[in-house]
Protein backbone atom coordinates (compact mmCIF):
# COMPACT_ATOMS: atom_id res chain seq x y z
CA UNK A 1 0.00 0.00 0.00
CA UNK A 2 1.47 3.45 -0.80
CA UNK A 3 1.96 5.40 1.91
CA UNK A 4 1.18 9.50 2.33
CA UNK A 5 2.55 11.93 4.92
CA UNK A 6 1.16 15.18 4.98
CA UNK A 7 3.13 17.67 6.66
CA UNK A 8 0.52 19.98 9.02
CA UNK A 9 2.63 23.49 9.98
CA UNK A 10 1.10 26.17 12.02
CA UNK A 11 -1.11 28.06 10.07
CA UNK A 12 -1.92 25.50 7.56
CA UNK A 13 -4.94 26.42 5.06
CA UNK A 14 -7.41 23.28 6.15
CA UNK A 15 -9.06 22.86 2.66
CA UNK A 16 -5.81 21.83 1.47
CA UNK A 17 -4.89 19.49 4.36
CA UNK A 18 -8.30 17.91 3.77
CA UNK A 19 -7.85 17.83 0.02
CA UNK A 20 -5.40 15.76 0.23
CA UNK A 21 -6.95 13.52 3.06
CA UNK A 22 -10.08 12.82 1.58
CA UNK A 23 -8.78 12.31 -2.42
CA UNK A 24 -6.29 9.58 -0.95
CA UNK A 25 -8.67 8.18 1.50
CA UNK A 26 -11.45 7.42 -1.02
CA UNK A 27 -9.43 5.89 -3.74
CA UNK A 28 -9.52 2.12 -4.11
CA UNK A 29 -7.99 -0.35 -6.11
CA UNK A 30 -9.56 -2.65 -8.69
CA UNK A 31 -9.79 -4.86 -6.32
CA UNK A 32 -11.78 -2.30 -4.21
CA UNK A 33 -8.90 -1.96 -1.09
CA UNK A 34 -7.68 0.91 -0.01
CA UNK A 35 -4.93 2.37 -2.10
CA UNK A 36 -3.44 4.49 0.57
CA UNK A 37 -2.35 4.66 3.96
CA UNK A 38 -2.76 8.02 5.25
CA UNK A 39 -0.70 9.96 8.20
CA UNK A 40 -0.74 13.59 8.98
CA UNK A 41 2.35 14.76 10.19
CA UNK A 42 2.25 17.60 12.57
CA UNK A 43 5.38 19.90 13.20
CA UNK A 44 3.48 20.39 16.75
CA UNK A 45 1.30 18.08 18.44
CA UNK A 46 -1.64 20.67 18.09
CA UNK A 47 -1.42 22.65 15.09
CA UNK A 48 -3.01 25.95 15.10
CA UNK A 49 -5.10 26.37 12.13
CA UNK A 50 -6.72 29.78 11.71
CA UNK A 51 -10.48 29.14 13.42
CA UNK A 52 -9.80 26.32 15.10
CA UNK A 53 -6.64 23.44 16.13
CA UNK A 54 -5.74 19.96 14.62
CA UNK A 55 -4.31 17.75 17.13
CA UNK A 56 -2.04 15.48 15.24
CA UNK A 57 -0.74 11.75 15.64
CA UNK A 58 2.53 11.92 14.26
CA UNK A 59 5.19 14.37 14.23
CA UNK A 60 8.13 15.21 11.73
CA UNK A 61 10.15 11.88 12.09
CA UNK A 62 7.56 10.05 10.62
CA UNK A 63 7.80 11.54 7.36
CA UNK A 64 10.28 9.08 6.38
CA UNK A 65 7.95 6.47 6.86
CA UNK A 66 6.45 7.85 3.22
CA UNK A 67 6.31 7.27 -0.43
CA UNK A 68 4.70 10.50 -0.64
CA UNK A 69 4.92 13.87 1.18
CA UNK A 70 2.57 16.44 0.47
CA UNK A 71 3.10 20.08 1.97
CA UNK A 72 -0.49 21.73 1.99
CA UNK A 73 -0.68 25.67 1.60
CA UNK A 74 -0.50 27.93 4.69
CA UNK A 75 -2.23 30.79 5.28
CA UNK A 76 0.63 33.46 5.21
CA UNK A 77 3.38 31.80 2.84
CA UNK A 78 5.47 34.50 3.83
CA UNK A 79 5.42 32.50 7.29
CA UNK A 80 9.63 31.82 8.04
CA UNK A 81 9.78 27.75 7.92
CA UNK A 82 11.46 26.08 11.60
CA UNK A 83 14.71 24.57 9.87
CA UNK A 84 13.23 21.14 11.03
CA UNK A 85 10.65 21.21 8.75
CA UNK A 86 12.95 22.14 5.77
CA UNK A 87 15.79 19.39 6.70
CA UNK A 88 12.77 16.79 6.42
CA UNK A 89 11.82 17.78 3.06
CA UNK A 90 15.05 17.96 2.12
CA UNK A 91 15.78 14.24 3.59
CA UNK A 92 12.89 12.79 1.79
CA UNK A 93 13.94 14.24 -1.42
CA UNK A 94 17.38 13.21 -1.36
CA UNK A 95 15.55 9.43 -0.34
CA UNK A 96 13.92 9.61 -3.57
CA UNK A 97 10.62 10.32 -2.25
CA UNK A 98 7.95 11.67 -3.69
CA UNK A 99 7.34 14.90 -2.84
CA UNK A 100 4.23 17.77 -3.54
CA UNK A 101 2.76 20.98 -2.58
CA UNK A 102 -0.37 22.28 -2.66
CA UNK A 103 -1.47 25.89 -2.79
CA UNK A 104 0.89 28.40 -0.64
CA UNK A 105 2.59 24.75 0.19
CA UNK A 106 5.19 25.57 -2.48
CA UNK A 107 6.92 28.14 -0.52
CA UNK A 108 7.89 25.55 2.14
CA UNK A 109 9.46 23.16 -0.91
CA UNK A 110 11.36 26.61 -2.03
CA UNK A 111 12.61 27.46 1.65
CA UNK A 112 13.64 23.40 1.52
CA UNK A 113 15.77 24.78 -1.35
CA UNK A 114 14.32 21.34 -3.96
CA UNK A 115 12.62 23.60 -6.40
CA UNK A 116 15.75 25.51 -7.17
CA UNK A 117 16.11 25.22 -10.99
CA UNK A 118 12.71 23.56 -11.47
CA UNK A 119 9.42 24.45 -13.01
CA UNK A 120 6.82 25.43 -10.34
CA UNK A 121 3.37 26.82 -9.44
CA UNK A 122 1.53 28.20 -6.71
CA UNK A 123 -1.77 30.39 -6.26
CA UNK A 124 -2.24 33.01 -8.80
CA UNK A 125 -2.19 35.93 -6.41
CA UNK A 126 1.05 34.00 -4.52
CA UNK A 127 3.48 33.34 -8.10
CA UNK A 128 4.89 36.81 -8.38
CA UNK A 129 5.95 36.83 -4.85
CA UNK A 130 7.74 33.23 -5.09
CA UNK A 131 9.54 34.27 -8.10
CA UNK A 132 10.81 37.58 -7.10
CA UNK A 133 11.64 35.55 -3.12
CA UNK A 134 13.34 32.49 -5.18
CA UNK A 135 14.68 33.68 -8.84
CA UNK A 136 16.01 30.25 -9.14
CA UNK A 137 12.45 28.47 -9.78
CA UNK A 138 10.94 28.78 -13.21
CA UNK A 139 7.15 29.72 -11.74
CA UNK A 140 4.29 29.78 -13.98
CA UNK A 141 1.68 31.03 -12.83
CA UNK A 142 -1.10 29.88 -15.47
CA UNK A 143 -1.40 26.32 -15.22
CA UNK A 144 -3.28 23.90 -12.28
CA UNK A 145 -0.02 22.16 -11.43
CA UNK A 146 3.52 21.28 -12.75
CA UNK A 147 5.11 17.63 -12.48
CA UNK A 148 8.82 17.14 -12.33
CA UNK A 149 8.66 13.88 -11.73
CA UNK A 150 9.84 13.21 -8.09
CA UNK A 151 8.47 17.12 -6.83
CA UNK A 152 5.34 17.98 -7.97
CA UNK A 153 3.49 21.76 -7.27
CA UNK A 154 -0.33 22.87 -7.31
CA UNK A 155 -2.12 25.79 -7.96
CA UNK A 156 -4.72 27.18 -5.36
CA UNK A 157 -8.06 25.85 -3.74
CA UNK A 158 -9.41 22.96 -6.42
CA UNK A 159 -6.25 22.69 -8.29
CA UNK A 160 -5.24 21.11 -5.42
CA UNK A 161 -7.55 18.52 -6.27
CA UNK A 162 -6.22 18.10 -9.51
CA UNK A 163 -2.68 17.42 -8.79
CA UNK A 164 -4.31 14.40 -6.16
CA UNK A 165 -6.60 13.07 -9.08
CA UNK A 166 -3.14 12.82 -11.09
CA UNK A 167 -1.07 11.63 -8.28
CA UNK A 168 -3.62 8.70 -8.14
CA UNK A 169 -3.51 8.07 -11.85
CA UNK A 170 0.11 7.97 -12.05
CA UNK A 171 0.27 5.65 -9.20
CA UNK A 172 -3.01 3.03 -10.40
CA UNK A 173 -3.94 4.29 -13.48
CA UNK A 174 -7.06 6.52 -15.69
CA UNK A 175 -9.44 3.91 -14.22
CA UNK A 176 -9.20 4.04 -10.58
CA UNK A 177 -8.65 7.87 -11.04
CA UNK A 178 -12.16 8.42 -12.47
CA UNK A 179 -13.61 6.91 -9.98
CA UNK A 180 -12.06 8.98 -7.61
CA UNK A 181 -12.85 11.60 -9.54
CA UNK A 182 -16.28 10.91 -9.19
CA UNK A 183 -16.51 10.17 -5.74
CA UNK A 184 -15.13 13.59 -5.62
CA UNK A 185 -17.04 14.84 -7.73
CA UNK A 186 -14.48 16.48 -9.89
CA UNK A 187 -13.77 16.32 -13.85
CA UNK A 188 -10.81 14.41 -14.29
CA UNK A 189 -10.42 15.99 -17.51
CA UNK A 190 -9.11 19.57 -16.19
CA UNK A 191 -4.82 18.41 -17.11
CA UNK A 192 -2.19 20.36 -15.79
CA UNK A 193 -1.80 22.94 -19.06
CA UNK A 194 -4.91 24.38 -18.04
CA UNK A 195 -4.77 28.02 -17.09
CA UNK A 196 -5.62 28.55 -13.46
CA UNK A 197 -7.94 31.12 -13.77
CA UNK A 198 -10.52 32.28 -16.76
CA UNK A 199 -12.67 35.20 -15.89
CA UNK A 200 -15.76 34.41 -17.37
CA UNK A 201 -19.69 35.05 -16.81
CA UNK A 202 -21.30 31.95 -15.24
CA UNK A 203 -23.34 30.88 -18.21
CA UNK A 204 -27.46 30.74 -17.70
CA UNK A 205 -28.39 26.98 -16.79
CA UNK A 206 -30.77 26.66 -19.88
CA UNK A 207 -27.24 26.89 -22.02
CA UNK A 208 -25.81 24.23 -19.96
CA UNK A 209 -23.55 22.12 -21.89
CA UNK A 210 -23.96 18.75 -19.42
CA UNK A 211 -26.73 16.79 -21.67
CA UNK A 212 -24.37 17.89 -24.85
CA UNK A 213 -21.69 16.63 -22.91
CA UNK A 214 -23.17 13.36 -21.65
CA UNK A 215 -23.78 12.75 -25.40
CA UNK A 216 -20.06 12.83 -26.11
CA UNK A 217 -19.31 10.76 -24.00
CA UNK A 218 -22.18 7.93 -25.15
CA UNK A 219 -20.91 8.81 -29.25
CA UNK A 220 -17.11 8.91 -28.83
CA UNK A 221 -16.51 5.93 -31.44
CA UNK A 222 -18.10 8.17 -33.66
CA UNK A 223 -15.98 10.74 -36.38
CA UNK A 224 -17.50 13.77 -35.02
CA UNK A 225 -16.80 17.14 -36.22
CA UNK A 226 -17.45 20.27 -35.28
CA UNK A 227 -20.72 21.15 -37.50
CA UNK A 228 -21.58 17.40 -36.04
CA UNK A 229 -21.28 18.53 -32.37
CA UNK A 230 -23.15 21.93 -32.74
CA UNK A 231 -25.74 20.20 -34.74
CA UNK A 232 -26.68 18.11 -32.03
CA UNK A 233 -26.69 21.17 -29.56
CA UNK A 234 -28.92 22.62 -32.14
CA UNK A 235 -26.76 25.91 -32.19
CA UNK A 236 -23.76 27.28 -34.57
CA UNK A 237 -20.63 26.20 -34.45
CA UNK A 238 -19.77 29.95 -33.16
CA UNK A 239 -22.26 29.68 -30.52
CA UNK A 240 -21.29 26.44 -29.60
CA UNK A 241 -17.46 27.31 -29.14
CA UNK A 242 -17.92 30.34 -27.16
CA UNK A 243 -20.22 28.27 -24.55
CA UNK A 244 -17.36 25.62 -24.44
CA UNK A 245 -15.10 27.92 -23.49
CA UNK A 246 -17.18 29.30 -21.24
CA UNK A 247 -17.98 26.28 -19.24
CA UNK A 248 -14.96 24.31 -19.73
CA UNK A 249 -12.12 26.55 -20.69
CA UNK A 250 -11.37 24.54 -23.90
CA UNK A 251 -13.00 23.95 -27.14
CA UNK A 252 -15.45 21.53 -28.09
CA UNK A 253 -13.19 19.01 -30.43
CA UNK A 254 -10.01 19.32 -27.21
CA UNK A 255 -12.48 18.42 -24.73
CA UNK A 256 -13.64 15.32 -27.22
CA UNK A 257 -9.80 14.68 -27.95
CA UNK A 258 -9.31 14.41 -24.13
CA UNK A 259 -12.47 12.28 -23.44
CA UNK A 260 -11.28 9.80 -26.30
CA UNK A 261 -7.99 9.86 -24.44
CA UNK A 262 -9.84 8.83 -21.37
CA UNK A 263 -11.57 5.86 -22.47
CA UNK A 264 -8.65 4.82 -24.39
CA UNK A 265 -6.50 4.92 -21.06
CA UNK A 266 -9.58 2.50 -19.41
CA UNK A 267 -10.19 0.24 -22.07
CA UNK A 268 -6.06 -0.17 -22.24
CA UNK A 269 -6.22 -0.77 -18.36
CA UNK A 270 -9.14 -2.73 -18.00
CA UNK A 271 -10.00 -4.68 -21.29
CA UNK A 272 -8.03 -7.61 -23.65
CA UNK A 273 -9.43 -5.47 -26.34
CA UNK A 274 -5.82 -5.07 -29.42
CA UNK A 275 -4.68 -1.38 -30.09
CA UNK A 276 -6.93 -1.41 -33.04
CA UNK A 277 -10.14 -2.13 -31.66
CA UNK A 278 -9.36 0.24 -28.88
CA UNK A 279 -9.12 2.52 -31.85
CA UNK A 280 -12.46 2.05 -33.18
CA UNK A 281 -14.09 2.14 -29.96
CA UNK A 282 -12.89 5.25 -29.17
CA UNK A 283 -13.42 7.15 -32.35
CA UNK A 284 -9.94 7.37 -33.49
CA UNK A 285 -10.36 5.16 -36.52
CA UNK A 286 -6.60 3.49 -36.56
CA UNK A 287 -4.69 2.07 -34.50
CA UNK A 288 -2.04 4.37 -36.28
CA UNK A 289 -3.94 7.71 -35.24
CA UNK A 290 -4.63 6.46 -31.91
CA UNK A 291 -0.47 6.18 -31.13
CA UNK A 292 -0.05 9.62 -32.44
CA UNK A 293 -2.30 11.05 -30.42
CA UNK A 294 -1.20 8.75 -27.23
CA UNK A 295 2.48 10.23 -27.90
CA UNK A 296 1.14 14.01 -28.48
CA UNK A 297 -0.82 14.05 -25.22
CA UNK A 298 0.44 11.23 -23.04
CA UNK A 299 4.35 10.66 -24.21
CA UNK A 300 4.25 7.30 -24.71
CA UNK A 301 2.23 4.87 -26.48
CA UNK A 302 -0.88 2.93 -25.94
CA UNK A 303 1.22 -0.66 -25.54
CA UNK A 304 3.56 0.54 -23.02
CA UNK A 305 1.16 2.18 -21.25
CA UNK A 306 -0.61 -1.17 -21.37
CA UNK A 307 2.25 -2.65 -19.70
CA UNK A 308 3.12 0.00 -17.03
CA UNK A 309 -0.50 0.01 -15.64
CA UNK A 310 -1.90 -3.47 -16.09
CA UNK A 311 1.16 -4.73 -13.95
CA UNK A 312 0.80 -2.68 -11.06
CA UNK A 313 1.52 -4.53 -7.60
CA UNK A 314 -1.43 -4.91 -5.26
CA UNK A 315 -1.47 -3.47 -2.08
Amino acid sequence: MHKIAIVALHGVVPFDLSTASEVFGWTRTHEQCSAYEIRVCGEAGTIRAGVFDIQTKWGLGDISWADTVIVPGLSNPLTPIAEPVTTCIRTAVDAGVRVASICSGAFVLAAAGVLDGLRATTHWRAAAELARRYPSIAVDPNVLFVDNGQILTSAGAAAGLDLCLHMVRCDYGAAVAADTARLSVMPLEREGGQAQFIAHEIPASPASLQPLLSWLEQNLQRPLNLDDIARQAATSTRTLSRRFLEQTGTTPLQWLLVARIRLARKLLETTALSVEQVATATGFGSATALRVRFGQTLGTSPLRYRQAFRQLPHP
